[in-house]
């Protein structure tokens, strides 16, 4: 509420400006810039995929009627948290896709 400079009633108080305040940090938290971006793809490039994302990715070749919850379940344990096991199965789902994509282009 705007103060209204006088000394008594509702808006009592010296006038003043109110100051915009930063944003916090964790507005940004999360989110990918450039050169992690090229930092991580070429340590995907150079070091593969780690044993348990190589077994999410036998899990989706394999597939089955429950493969999606199964492997939710497996990275969750893996990760310890429901969005980080959300985010790495569907970053090993387009690894598969590149893959089966870049398998059709050489049989062409």
């Amino acid at each position: 509420m705007a103060k209204s400079g006088l000394a008594k009633g509702a808006n009592a108080g010296h006038i003043t400006e109110p100051v915009a305040a930063a944003p916090k940090a964790n507005r940004r938290k999360g989110a990918l810039n450039k050169r992690t971006a090229l930092c991580r793809s070429i340590a995907r490039e150079v070091c593969g995929l780690a044993p348990y994302e190589r077994r999410i990715l036998d899990m989706i070749k394999t597939g089955g009627s429950a493969a999606d919850k199964r492997i939710y379940k497996f990275a969750k344990r893996r990760l310890g948290s429901h969005k980080r096991a959300l985010v790495k199965r569907e970053d090993i789902k387009a690894v598969n896709a590149a893959q089966r994509a870049k398998a059709a282009g050489v049989e062409e």
